[in-house]
């Protein structure tokens, strides 16, 4: 734009404008000015300043407290496990002492390893269980080869059938202790994984409470604020100390008593499960089907299939020898 043509509309938007003696008036008379309100800004419907609401004065007031309250409680938390890390490390440096229940320790440790042992014999058990099924599904195959040949093969078919017959009632008690094997890893699995590991976790939490503990006790030692004590800040610090002590002894209390139910539990369940376990394992190898039937059915057994009768001794079966000039063993020529 040239500098003629700037200065044309500037002297144009001059004569838009008006007078200054009418301006002057309207100001001075208080009456409204002649100019255009549709490019007035104004604030948007939906920003509204918290002060101008009727509850935002409450509203502010909450946000505030519950951001302090989780402030405080980040605070406390950062100084109570900045005091249970310093609590360990000088333990294991023998810088601090620990409070020390010599009989629930052991009794702790003992149940560390028998759930270690009882976890190792659910691993075996459940291979055990897996290799038998794999046999039992090889039965079931070789019984149906079996019946499969005895009906093109006419010279051999009575010797076929008595195999074939012998692999079902095989394959059906293979099921059945199957059935017996599957309750009994689910008996263990739920004792060593729900119950044992349901009792270790309050022992984690009164463990926890003892380190704790023993964080407030060694600062209340290095105070010199004991449970008699005085000094700066005495009271507050013997009043964690108590606090504290009132929750290491209420878990202590609480992992005792699990100790002792779960013991019960445990020796209750194990000695139906072992017996069972002994019972129809000892009868599934030993051939004898009734006792792997009674088995199953004393122990109320879910999914057991009743067993297969007893079939007759190989020796009953008469065995037709299609080259009689062949000796057998240990005949002599």
């Amino acid at each position: 734009m040239s500098k003629w043509q700037s200065e044309r509309s500037i002297h144009e938007m001059l004569k838009d404008t008006p007078p200054l003696r009418e301006s002057s008036d309207s100001i001075t008379s208080g009456t409204e000015a002649k100019f255009s309100t549709s490019r007035s800004m104004s604030f948007p419907s939906a920003y509204v300043s918290p002060e101008m609401t009727p509850n935002g004065a409450a509203n502010t007031s909450t946000l505030l407290r519950s951001s302090s309250t989780k402030l405080e409680n980040l605070k406390n938390w950062s100084v109570s496990t900045y005091k249970c890390t310093k609590q360990l490390l000088y333990e294991k440096l023998g810088k601090s002492s620990r409070t020390v229940d010599t009989e629930l320790e052991a009794q702790i440790e003992m149940l560390r390893e028998t759930q270690r042992k009882y976890l190792n014999v659910l691993r075996l058990s459940t291979a055990l269980a897996a290799q038998l099924s794999a046999a039992s599904n090889t039965q079931r195959a070789l019984g149906e080869a079996f019946a499969d040949l005895a009906q093109k093969s006419p010279e051999l078919q009575t010797q076929f059938l008595y195999n074939a017959d012998t692999q079902r009632s095989l394959t059906r008690n293979g099921e059945t202790l199957l059935a017996a094997l599957h309750f009994f890893n689910s008996s263990l699995h739920t004792l060593a994984n729900k119950s044992m590991e349901d009792t270790l976790l309050t022992i984690r939490q009164y463990e926890a409470a003892r380190v704790e503990y023993d964080a407030y006790r060694s600062e209340s030692e290095a105070a010199g604020t004991g449970a008699g004590g005085s000094g700066a800040g005495g009271e507050g610090v013997a009043a964690r100390l108590e606090r504290q002590r009132s929750v290491y002894g209420r878990l202590r209390d609480d992992s005792a008593v699990k100790l002792k139910l779960l013991h019960e539990n445990r020796v209750k369940v194990m000695n139906k499960q072992l017996l069972l376990f002994h019972n129809a394992i000892s009868a599934y190898f030993s051939g004898n089907n009734v006792a792997l039937e009674a088995a199953v059915r004393h122990f109320s057994v879910p999914g057991a299939l009743p067993v297969a009768p007893q079939q007759p001794p190989v020796t009953s079966h008469p065995i037709v020898t299609t080259h009689p000039s062949v000796p057998h063993a240990g005949t002599p020529p």
